[in-house]
């Protein structure tokens, strides 16, 4: 999810602040929120108890080891917990969020706690790494297939989950004949409930996008791409390793179909 709103918690008056809590929480710190703390990470919520706070606050660390190993730089996650879903669509300022087990926000992953819930271990730790990817690299003046397929890249590296797992349902289209045309924009990654499957294969195509980039090119050319895009524009990103848009598009249609029929 791009980068949404912040939202400031008022500070209790009745409940001590944990000691060497760290600047960016201050302003979340209320009565009644635990504080956990990992290796770099820090979660703080107050849905679950703190052995479950506990249990994300390791989950955080490996996901921002999976991050690290990827931008080539120390990534501390900020995890927040909120009780409902109602409440994380309130901080993250957004009209709704159902169906989304986490989101991005300016500097912290903010956790859906009834979504979240529903996934596996090994689903829980491809969403937190694919939002703190977001967190950490950044979404601006790229196109969504970009950083969601860049996202979704980071998550999936070292999930060890079977690529036609992973894209089922872009699987079982191209099973079909139908390739995808173009790389998907903002209208197929539009979370409106209407079609779900459409937009699961967006997020599909999106990460094949990145993949193809890596298989082909090295993880080291997807991350200066990405991070040249961010710079100068997609276009210009794409000219300077000898593609554009078309080519990679005709390129990337190749590859969904060696890797999925």
């Amino acid at each position: 999810m791009a980068c949404l709103a912040l939202l400031a918690f008022a500070a209790p008056s009745s409940a001590p602040e944990p000691p060497d809590l760290p600047p960016a929480l201050r302003d979340l710190w209320r009565e009644g929120v635990v504080v956990a703390r990992g290796a770099r990470s820090v979660v703080i919520g107050h849905h679950a108890g703190q052995s479950s706070l506990d249990d994300l606050a390791r989950r955080a660390d490996e996901a921002g080891r999976r991050v690290a190993a990827v931008l080539g730089r120390p990534v501390r996650p900020l995890i927040v917990v909120p009780d409902s879903t109602r409440e994380a669509a309130g901080l993250a300022g957004a009209a709704r969020v159902d169906g989304l087990a986490a989101v991005a926000d300016h500097g912290r992953v903010i956790v859906v706690p009834e979504f979240f819930a529903m996934l596996n271990s090994t689903g829980k730790d491809v969403v937190l790494t694919h939002e703190l990817t977001h967190v950490a690299a950044g979404t601006d003046h790229l196109p969504v297939w970009l950083y969601e397929g860049f996202a979704d890249y980071v998550g999936y590296r070292d999930a060890g989950i079977p690529l036609r797992t992973a894209a089922a349902e872009l699987a079982a289209e191209v099973r079909a004949g139908r390739l995808p045309s173009e790389l998907p924009g903002p209208a197929a990654f539009a979370a409106d409930g209407r079609d779900p499957e459409r937009l699961a294969r967006a997020y599909q195509e999106a990460w094949l996008a990145c993949r193809f980039l890596a298989d082909r090119f090295g993880e080291g050319t997807l991350v200066g791409l990405y991070r040249a895009a961010q710079a100068v524009g997609v276009d210009r990103a794409l000219a300077s390793r000898g593609l554009s848009t078309a080519t990679l598009t005709a390129r990337w249609r190749d590859y969904v179909r060696d890797q999925l029929a």
